[in-house]
């Protein structure tokens, strides 16, 4: 139900054309740049866990790296749906919400953490026709090096952060966040490291 009410609201098909314009709540194109990508690196338990609940969401053959054209429409798109799952998700943690320390899911009762707003607006950007190899779920740490979860959406004009801790989209430099590592492009199931080498948190539950 919960899937189908927001798929009411955001409709479907591919947002396309016009030129680039920058929104309010839009940092700018300028000197964003991709985030430096290492080697492959391991894969968080909460990806590996949401993957064997939700088989099919996980399986994809080797892709080819996309980035999404960040016209004037898909800006829109994009602001609109981080927009509204911030604004209809209530933030819990999963020891509050499923009484474990860390689980990746679906917030289809309307509550969850982090990794669970990344994944609701990675599903419905993805409805909404945008290449699912530009939409890469992606660890960091906070400020207090506590782990946390934001969908980095690759573009023509560098990497831009969703974050369940602000409506504004941000490029990867302006977050303030140290990236640790996120999905490849080519292969959701494998994840790549990010920058310099850095300890992985244990669990992300902002």
């Amino acid at each position: 139900m919960f899937f189908k009410l927001a798929k009411a609201i955001f409709g479907t098909g591919l947002v396309v054309g016009a030129a680039f314009a920058v929104s309010p709540s839009f940092a700018g194109p300028d000197n964003v740049g991709a985030a430096p990508v290492g080697g492959v690196t391991s894969v968080p338990y909460g990806w590996v866990d949401f993957c064997q609940r939700y088989k099919g969401e996980c399986e994809n053959p080797g892709t080819m790296p996309r980035n999404i054209d960040l016209s004037a429409k898909s800006l829109r798109e994009i602001e609109r749906i981080n927009r509204w799952v911030n604004k209809n998700i209530e933030s819990v943690s999963d020891m509050d919400h499923w009484g474990v320390i860390d689980q990746w899911d679906y917030p289809t009762d309307g509550k969850g953490d982090c990794e669970d707003f990344v994944l609701l607006k990675r599903k419905l950007l993805a409805e909404q026709g945008f290449p699912m190899q530009a939409l890469l779920v992606t660890v960091v740490k906070d400020k207090n090096n506590d782990g946390h979860a934001v969908l980095t959406v690759r573009t023509d004009h560098g990497d831009y952060v969703l974050d369940n801790m602000t409506d504004d989209i941000k490029g990867w430099k302006q977050t303030g966040y140290r990236f640790v590592k996120r999905q490849s492009q080519t292969d959701m199931n494998t994840w790549v490291s990010i920058g310099e080498p850095t300890s992985a948190p244990a669990y992300v539950s902002r």
